[in-house]
């Protein structure tokens, strides 16, 4: 399974470039939990403009390209609440799958009872919620859980603190584990039931096999 998985995200990540330097994309929005990371997707891609540019640049110019730039690079754009999400046992590090702590972070074949469970057990200081945005900067789980908060509701993390500043840790968790459950148990779901459907590791397989021979 760990094989086949893989492969799947090894063809995940050749789609996403071949769209992206096919449709000559110079933006790419970046979204999800460690964007201020490396995007793997959005570094092959660069890394394959750049080094067709530069293996092919003569030809490129005099076909007319007078930069030499037959693939433009793509730029990631990071917006939103939430573009670096941290631990959940330790504000000041990243979410990570390496971590050797499982309740640090959310994966996404976490179930209702494992996200809930793991808020609740956020760590947190013993101070009430600021109500206003400035308040967090020197509170970096605080900061973590509004985030999080705000990019799965839309909203900003100073709308966020209008509604719950002041207020004490335990009842924003309650909500946030609400808002989690609803947002985050579906994309589990479906993964749980794509990884248990063994026609597609056998697809998958067929595939790679296909091309590779």
């Amino acid at each position: 399974m760990a094989s086949t998985m893989t492969l799947f995200r090894a063809r995940l990540l050749r789609e996403d470039s071949r769209q992206q330097l096919g449709h000559s994309v110079q933006v790419v929005y970046v979204i999800g939990r460690g964007v201020a990371g490396k995007a793997e997707h959005l570094e092959l891609s660069r890394d394959i403009a750049q080094k067709f540019n530069n293996d092919f640049g003569d030809s490129i110019r005099s076909h007319g390209f007078d930069d030499g730039l037959f693939f433009p690079q793509p730029e990631p754009l990071i917006t939103g609440p939430a573009t670096r999400v941290m631990s959940l046992r330790d504000g000041t590090k990243k979410m990570s799958k390496s971590d050797s702590s499982d309740n640090s972070r959310i994966n996404l074949t976490d179930d209702a009872d494992t996200i809930a469970q793991k808020i609740r057990k956020a760590k947190t200081d013993p101070e009430p919620l600021p109500s206003e945005e400035k308040g967090l900067e020197t509170r970096p789980e605080a900061d973590n859980l509004v985030g999080i908060y705000a990019a799965l509701a839309g909203r900003s993390k100073s709308d966020v603190l209008r509604e719950f500043g002041g207020g004490q840790f335990s009842s924003f968790k309650n909500a946030l584990v609400e808002l989690c459950v609803t947002k985050l148990s579906p994309v589990a779901s479906e993964m749980k039931r794509l990884v248990a459907d063994l026609s597609l590791d056998k697809v998958m397989l067929q595939d790679v096999v296909q091309k590779k021979f």
